[in-house]
């Protein structure tokens, strides 16, 4: 009972964090700044406007954490989603944990602008994206987690940014950017 409490716990603590993510500074309040005290390899480059990331590559931080974004798919959000959206644009995320210390899930923000706009997270269940549902999952060292996020974008195709941060503490930011 007191695992399911605490399972409970840290998915809701999850969440909160995802929402408070979403109302934090974009690209276009200096991105690059979140990159500083990086070393000027991949972290310092990924965050950094004109070093963007193409969907599809690989990033790693220099915790250790490597993160892959898949192309984005467009999809129709049916109408159980949150928020309602004309169009969802949906990721797969592969993250692996490449350290020698144990990386907590809970960490992971992901936010999205879409010309320059913050765009909100879909949630929507009847298609499977639920957001970071494993939020209280512990990642061991060599193990991997798949993940499957959606955000809502404009009918028409739009340029998609979206920067992952693998913990709140860290500095260094990936920015995939690319159509949607």
């Amino acid at each position: 009972m007191a695992l399911a409490r605490t399972c409970k716990i840290m998915f809701t603590t999850g969440l909160l964090c995802l929402a408070v993510a979403c109302g934090v500074p974009t690209a276009k309040d200096g991105t690059a700044a979140l990159g500083a005290g990086s070393p000027g390899g991949a972290g310092a480059s990924a965050s950094q406007a004109g070093n963007d990331l193409k969907f599809g590559a690989d990033h790693r931080f220099d915790s250790g954490v490597t993160i892959s974004v898949g192309s984005p798919q467009s999809f129709k959000p049916s109408t159980s989603a949150y928020p309602r959206s004309p169009r969802g644009a949906a990721f797969d995320v592969q993250l692996t944990n490449d350290g020698t210390t144990t990386y907590k899930l809970s960490g992971l923000t992901v936010t999205a602008t879409s010309g320059g706009l913050p765009v909100k997270q879909v949630m929507d269940t009847t298609q499977g994206f639920t957001g970071i549902t494993d939020a209280g999952k512990d990642v061991p060292p060599g193990r991997s987690v798949h993940l499957s996020l959606a955000f809502a974008v404009p009918q028409e195709q739009t340029q998609l940014r979206l920067q992952i941060r693998p913990s709140a503490t860290e500095a260094a930011v990936a920015t995939y950017c690319g159509p949607a």
